[in-house]
C-alpha cells in the first residue's frame, strides 16, 4: 500500500507530476508463480498464436503463387533486380514444394489485397470489443477472439481453392474475430496490473506477438517445403484451438473472482489499483475523449509506428524472395530474425521502464516519451539504410533486424500509454487507438504492391523511405503532445471527492 494508505490511482489529475504513479508499494507479493504472472504467460502464448495466425499467409503466399504463370500482358523478358545467387541461375521460379499442392496466378497487386484483407475485418471490432471488455471483463472476448480466428484459419485452403474473393472474405472474417484481442488484453490488465508493474507485465504479454512472428515465419517456410502450404493453416489453427482450452480453464476477469490466487496477492492488486480497476459501466465520456490531446497523440503515433511494423510483417518475405532470392526456408528464418530482436528488446524495456519509475529517475511521462522516441527514430534510420543497401544480403538483413529490434522499446512507451491516462477506460481506449493504428495494416500492403509492381530496387527503396519518414513524424508528434497523467475525464466526481477527503486527512495528521 502507498504511504497514505490509498491507491496511487485515487488522486485527482493535477497540473504537476504528482498525478503520475511514482509512489512505491511495500509488502509486494513476489511475482514468481503468482496469478498475475501466470496471466502474463498465458497472454504471451495467446498472442504468439495470434500473430502466427496473422502472418502465416505472408510466407505461405510465396508457396501459393505460381510465379511462372504467364500474365495477360507480360510479353517482355524478366529482368531481375538482383542477380541470382551462385548455383541458382538456372533454377525455375516455381516453388519447390510437394507435388500436387495447388498454386495460383496472383499478381503482386492481388497479393497485396489478400495480405491487407485481414485488417479490413480487424478494424471493425476494435472499439466494440474494447467497450464490451471494459464493461464485462476481457477474458471471454480474448479467448473467443483467438478461438474463432483459429477455426476460420482451418478453412483457408478451401477458400483459396474457391477463389480470390472467398479467400479475401475469409481473411477479413479472421481479422474481425481477432480485433477484440488487444482491447481485451488492456481491459484485463486494467484490473490485474499494479501500477508499479504495468510496464513489465504488459510488455511480457505483448511480446508474445514478436515471439509468434519469430516462430511462425521460419516454421511456415519449412512446413511449406516439406508438407505443403495447406498444412500451415491446419497446424496454426489447431494450435489456436488448443490454447483456448487452457485459457478458459485458468483465467479470470478479476483478481477478486480468481479461484487460485492467494489472499495476499489479491489484496495487493486490488488496493494498489484502487477504484480505477473496476468496470466503466455502460456510460463512457466519449466527447472529452475525442477532445483529449494526449489520446490523439497516442493515436497518431501508433499509426506511424504501425506503418513500418505492418509493412515489414506482411511484405518482408516477398522482398526476401523476389529481390534477394532467398529460398523459402532461409527466407522464413531471416524474415523472422528481426522479431527475435524485438522480443528481447521489448521485454527488457518493460523491466527498465518500471525500474526507472520505482527509483524515481524520471516521471512516467518522460519515461514513456524516451522509450517511444528511441523506438521510432532508430528504426527510421535503419530503414533508410535498408533502402540503400542494394543487393547486399548481409547489410539488408542486419539493418532490417536492427530496425525492428530497436522498435521494441515502444512496447514500454506509447503502446501501453492508454492505461496511464485512463486506467478504467484502457480497453475502450485501446480499441480506439488500435482502430486507427490498424489503418496502416490495410493501406501499407496495398501501397507496397503499388510501389513494387515492377519488382525493382527503386520501388522497394520507396517502400522503406516512406516507412522511415512516417515513423520519424510519429516520434515528433508524441514528443510534443504525449502525456502519462490521468486525464480529468477519467476520474469520477465521487473519486474526486474521496481524494479531496484523503488529502485533507493527510494534511491534518
Amino acid at each position: 500500500m502507498p504511504e497514505n494508505g490509498f491507491s496511487i490511482n485515487a488522486s485527482p489529475p493535477d497540473d504537476d507530476e504528482a498525478s503520475e504513479p511514482l509512489v512505491e508499494s511495500d509488502a509486494v507479493p513476489p511475482q514468481c508463480c503468482s496469478a498475475r504472472l501466470n496471466l502474463a504467460v498465458l497472454m504471451f502464448l495467446g498472442f504468439s498464436v495470434v500473430y502466427g495466425l496473422r502472418v502465416n499467409l505472408s510466407v505461405a503466399m510465396v508457396a501459393m503463387v505460381n510465379a511462372t504463370e504467364p500474365g495477360p500482358a507480360q510479353n517482355h523478358s524478366v529482368v531481375r533486380a538482383c542477380p541470382m545467387p551462385a548455383g541458382m541461375e538456372n533454377n525455375s521460379d516455381t516453388f519447390p514444394g510437394p507435388e500436387g499442392v495447388p498454386q495460383y496466378p496472383w499478381d503482386s497487386e492481388t497479393q497485396g489485397w489478400l495480405l491487407g484483407a485481414f485488417f479490413f475485418g480487424y478494424l471493425c471490432t476494435q472499439i466494440p470489443g474494447g467497450y464490451l471488455a471494459g464493461h464485462y471483463g476481457g477474458s471471454v472476448f480474448l479467448g473467443v477472439g483467438v478461438l474463432g480466428t483459429a477455426v476460420l484459419t482451418l478453412l483457408t485452403p478451401v477458400a483459396a481453392q474457391l477463389g480470390v474473393y472467398w479467400l479475401f472474405a475469409l481473411r477479413a472474417l479472421e481479422g474481425f474475430g481477432e480485433g477484440v484481442t488487444f482491447p481485451a488484453m488492456m481491459a484485463l490488465w486494467a484490473r490485474w496490473a499494479p501500477p508499479m508493474e504495468r510496464s513489465r507485465l504488459m510488455t511480457l504479454s505483448g511480446s508474445g506477438a514478436n515471439f509468434g512472428a519469430f516462430v511462425a515465419l521460419p516454421l511456415t517456410g519449412y512446413i511449406c517445403q516439406t508438407l505443403g502450404w495447406p498444412a500451415v493453416f491446419y497446424l496454426c489453427g489447431g494450435a489456436g484451438c488448443l490454447w483456448a482450452v487452457f485459457w478458459f480453464i485458468f483465467v479470470s476477469d478479476d483478481p477478486r473472482t480468481h479461484r487460485r490466487i492467494s489472499e495476499e496477492e489479491r489484496d495487493y492488486i486490488v488496493n494498489s489499483i484502487g477504484s480505477q480497476g473496476t468496470g466503466h459501466g455502460w456510460s463512457v465520456p466519449v466527447l472529452p475523449m475525442l477532445l483529449s490531446g494526449p489520446l490523439w497523440a497516442i493515436i497518431v503515433t501508433q499509426m506511424c509506428a504501425n506503418w513500418s511494423y505492418y509493412t515489414l510483417l506482411t511484405s518482408l518475405p516477398t522482398y526476401m524472395n523476389n529481390i534477394l532470392h532467398f529460398d523459402l526456408k532461409s527466407n522464413g528464418f531471416l524474415s523472422a530474425l528481426p522479431y527475435l530482436g524485438a522480443l528481447v528488446v521489448s521485454t527488457l524495456s518493460g523491466v527498465a521502464a518500471d525500474s526507472l519509475i520505482e527509483k524515481r529517475v524520471m516521471s512516467v511521462t518522460a519515461m514513456r516519451k524516451l522509450f517511444t522516441i528511441t523506438g521510432m527514430m532508430f528504426p527510421a534510420v535503419f530503414l533508410v539504410a535498408v533502402g540503400y543497401s542494394g543487393c547486399s544480403h548481409v547489410l539488408t538483413v542486419t539493418f532490417l533486424t536492427l530496425s525492428t529490434a530497436t522498435g521494441g522499446t515502444t512496447a514500454a512507451g506509447v503502446f501501453i500509454n492508454q492505461i496511464d491516462i485512463a486506467p478504467r477506460y484502457a480497453g475502450f481506449l485501446l480499441g480506439i487507438t488500435n482502430t486507427f493504428g490498424t489503418i496502416p495494416g490495410v493501406v501499407a500492403p496495398i501501397a507496397t504492391g503499388y510501389f513494387t509492381k515492377d519488382h525493382t530496387l527503386a520501388g522497394w527503396r520507396m517502400v522503406f523511405l516512406v516507412a522511415a519518414g512516417i515513423s520519424a513524424g510519429g516520434a515528433l508528434v508524441y514528443t510534443v503532445f504525449g502525456s502519462a497523467k490521468i486525464q480529468p475525464w477519467a476520474v469520477t466526481e465521487e473519486e474526486r471527492a474521496e481524494a479531496g477527503k484523503n488529502r485533507s486527512r493527510s494534511i491534518s495528521t
